[in-house]
């Protein structure tokens, strides 16, 4: 890097598979406007989700710290900032435009309440944003159950293209870049876009693209399980049109995607401005005959993930170290110059270093997971998944303001038993801020979370077997990983109820 950045544009699209992008080998899909931003940007080849699934990842980002070793799912706490409070105290302008529901669902609380503003474009997924559907669209079916959803209210409201709840976002971010480029000493500019998250709807076009010739009604909510296929649960034709809008659905957020790179072509911004494009999380299409997001290991599909990085005066490129997406909010806070003024204790290292030469590496390590599931250790080279003992006990989170997913299906109490008369006062690490300390024992049903069965631990060669074909577990090598983190949970202060569920106490 040889140019000075004042402002930054983080780009997110939510379930970017990593191996469905051109720059980094995908054939399957077009994705021309991710690529053209991949050729002014540094490709990092070692990214990796920590926190899953969409709310977690997020506090990655924007409050730079680990979520699932201690709570699942839920909003900025009291002992902790996002990155947009000392950014405004720095006097940067921020501003948030997205049109991700969790944001503004129970559980999501707090995120936006510090940017200088926010713009929500409504109607994606389960926005609550219509009470009344336009009957003019019929609805789609879910395979597997069958719920209805928002959208099933939303989508007869989007007319054309231009109307989706994606293309609105990623305008309405060209937009603000047209009237706020220049207008402020410093901005950080954040697109939190849902797309390509399902439902996978699109305009026909779209779909026409990769599947002209289709039989029965649009299969655009994708159903989560393992062995799908293979139990009966879906026919193979159905699981090939689920891909396929996927693919349709990010080819279309591709497509506007190029509205804002346009923008930022015609303000000039790449000489003042560090753009990052990054994601949450993948999304298994059939890999294994897996689908969705359930509950199994961190699978590559789902855990590598992309991340590109273009600013002033970067040369284009790759770059093998090892990241993940507290590296983000690190990076951001370097730039930004306000690491002494965040509050929290947080896990990630900037990617300045890498950017600039100075370093080859800036971690030789990440934690990764849901909260209640498999912890994972990633080296670079080897992936090491620890399940829980049997009982999976004890389960503990630690909370101030106790929410959770809003899962529609489930009341409160089965999405996360709320504390009682156990729970106590405790501290977060490197915070004096009491904090409500719940443990369950044998005694209490499973949460949600945590209920779906174990695999057993998981050890992976990725250098060898990038497909994760020949579980290592079980051999010499699992003992080394084992103790690898157990100290690598002692060196984030995890609770002690981590190592006891995951046998390492």
């Amino acid at each position: 890097m040889t140019g000075v950045a004042k402002n930054a544009i983080v780009l997110l699209l939510d379930s970017l598979n990593r191996h469905m992008v051109g720059a980094y080998g995908g054939r399957e899909f077009a994705t021309p406007n991710l690529d053209r931003l991949a050729a002014r940007s540094v490709r990092f080849t070692r990214h990796y989700s920590a926190s899953l699934p969409c709310m977690p990842a997020r506090h990655d980002i924007l409050c730079g710290a680990w979520d699932f070793l201690w709570r699942p799912w839920g909003s900025v706490e009291l002992w902790e900032d996002a990155i947009t409070y000392p950014l405004r105290k720095a006097g940067v302008v921020s501003q948030l435009i997205s049109d991700h529901p969790h944001l503004f669902e129970t559980g999501g609380e707090n995120y936006h309440v510090d940017f200088t503003a926010w713009d929500y474009q409504r109607g994606h997924e389960g926005d609550a944003w219509k009470t009344k559907a336009d009957p003019s669209w019929a609805g789609s079916p879910h395979i597997g159950f069958q719920r209805h959803m928002p959208y099933d209210n939303s989508r007869g409201y989007f007319k054309g293209e231009a109307d989706f709840p994606g293309p609105r976002t990623m305008q309405a971010a060209a937009n603000w870049l047209n009237d706020n480029a220049g207008a402020h000493d410093r901005f950080f500019l954040f697109v939190d876009e849902f797309d390509p998250h399902e439902p996978f709807d699109t305009p026909d076009s779209y779909i026409d693209r990769y599947m002209p010739e289709r039989e029965g009604p649009p299969l655009i909510w994708p159903p989560y399980g393992v062995g799908l296929v293979k139990r009966g649960v879906m026919k193979e034709a159905e699981g090939r049109q689920i891909r396929a809008r996927y693919g349709a659905k990010l080819t279309m957020i591709d497509h506007w995607l190029g509205r804002v790179l346009d923008k930022i072509d015609d303000k000039k911004l790449w000489d003042d401005t560090v753009v990052i494009l990054c994601t949450d999380h993948g999304h298994y299409l059939g890999e294994k005959d897996v689908w969705g997001k359930p509950a199994v290991p961190m699978y590559e599909t789902l855990g590598h993930i992309p991340l590109m990085i273009a600013a002033p005066g970067l040369k284009a490129g790759t770059n093998d170290a090892l990241t993940t997406s507290v590296d983000i909010f690190a990076t951001l806070a370097q730039m930004f110059g306000i690491e002494d003024k965040v509050r929290q204790r947080t896990h990630g290292k900037s990617l300045l270093p890498l950017l600039s030469g100075e370093k080859p590496a800036v971690r030789d390590w990440l934690l990764a997971g849901v909260w209640g599931r498999e912890v994972h250790l990633i080296d670079g080279r080897h992936k090491y998944a620890r399940a829980p003992t049997e009982k999976n006990r004890p389960l503990g989170a630690w909370s101030n303001r106790w929410s959770t997913m809003p899962t529609h299906f489930l009341t409160r109490e089965q999405e996360m038993p709320l504390p009682d008369e156990r729970a106590r006062l405790d501290r977060m690490p490197g915070s004096r801020v009491p904090v409500i300390r719940q443990t369950w024992d044998e005694s209490d049903p499973v949460p949600y979370w945590a209920a779906a069965r174990f695999s057993g631990n998981h050890l992976y060669d990725l250098s060898n077997d990038p497909n994760e074909e020949n579980n290592l577990a079980g051999s010499g090598l699992e003992k080394d990983f084992a103790a690898m983190l157990r100290e690598a949970l002692k060196a984030v202060e995890a609770p002690d109820e981590q190592f006891a569920r995951l046998g390492l106490a």
